[in-house]
């Protein structure tokens, strides 16, 4: 099984807002993803989040959900929370970031079928040849990924471990889009004005 784990409890520093919930096409771009992930192949879905709001969305659609008390650690704290809550289970953990507005169910069953051909390698996903999210990381770095610190999250590991990583093209670039300033925001809603679903 493999488990995805939604990070959604950070501060939004550079955009001054709780920007999980700001709207793309009427639907919180939280929503979006967490739409996306209970539309795919995953087995469970975690939520791990910060804001009472983000957690509504969560329980909206049925996740578990859990609160970070620790988000001032960084991102390195949401992913061990999710882990944790993970079921023991789980061959693979998928991190996913809840800033993703575009995320579809496909784009992740296309990373789960790569982790099904190669379950000991690291799946990232390439968005015309820029690294994206989410990544899955297999159960065997469970303890590599519960020693992590600070707000890197699980680039260390893909670091440190190159020949593990396995790339996965992803020809719509739009997929990989993030949300981190007000740039962004428009950016994301231009596109899809643009684009359409």
């Amino acid at each position: 099984m493999i488990t995805g784990i939604i990070l959604a409890s950070g501060f939004s520093r550079r955009m001054q807002t709780g920007k999980l919930l700001l709207e793309v096409d009427g639907t919180p771009m939280v929503e979006r993803v967490i739409q996306a992930a209970r539309a795919s192949l995953l087995d469970e879905v975690v939520l791990v989040y910060q804001n009472a709001d983000v957690k509504k969305a969560g329980e909206k659609y049925g996740i578990k959900t859990v609160f970070n008390e620790r988000a001032d650690e960084g991102q390195s704290a949401s992913i061990k929370i999710g882990i944790e809550e993970a079921s023991p289970e789980t061959e693979g953990f998928m991190f996913l970031v809840g800033d993703q507005p575009f995320l579809n169910a496909a784009t992740i069953n296309l990373l789960i079928a790569a982790f099904k051909q190669a379950p000991h390698n690291i799946i990232i996903p390439v968005y015309n040849g820029r690294r994206g999210n989410p990544v899955i990381f297999p159960s065997t770095l469970k303890d590599e990924l519960l020693a992590l610190e600070g707000d890197r999250g699980g680039r260390v590991l893909i670091e440190k471990m190159p020949d593990r990583v396995s790339l996965v093209s992803i020809e719509d670039e739009r997929l990989g889009i993030d949300v981190d300033t007000e740039e962004d925001y428009e950016c994301a809603r231009n596109r899809y004005n643009q684009n359409g679903r």
